[in-house]
């Protein structure tokens, strides 16, 4: 299987709304890490499995959304807390707007929140 991954990090804020969970209850920055990955079986008639420059510039695009905002305040986190569960599912559905992988194949947004802590979201094609 053949695997083609982009990076990008970017800064955004947030709070955590239903619980206590004591400072990150209150408006904090994160310096994210996002990875996009895709994988498939085959590759196209260029030897790519996609154009890297597209999905850059896809990610790109998404993350510039979110960039240095409120995620509470988007209207894709309205009545959601904003995790990074849902910050990754969020994040991969905008990017399948932007770029096509082939069929059949596998997108992947891992999220990181820390260097020690993440969570993905994958779709299958």
């Amino acid at each position: 299987m053949y695997s083609l991954a982009v990076t990008r990090d970017f800064i955004a804020n947030h709070y955590l709304i239903g619980g206590d969970w004591g400072s990150e209850n209150l408006p904090h920055a994160h310096h994210y890490v996002a990875e996009v990955r895709i994988q498939a079986n085959t590759l196209d008639q260029h030897g790519y499995l996609v154009d890297i420059v597209a999905v850059e510039a896809a990610l790109d695009s998404v993350l510039a959304e979110f960039r240095d905002q409120l995620l509470n305040d988007k209207p894709e986190f309205a009545g959601l807390n904003p995790s990074i569960e849902h910050f990754s599912r969020i994040l991969c559905e905008k990017l399948l707007k932007g770029i096509e992988p082939p069929k059949p194949s596998s997108l992947r947004i891992k999220l990181w929140e820390t260097p020690h802590c993440w969570a993905s979201y994958q779709r299958e094609f």
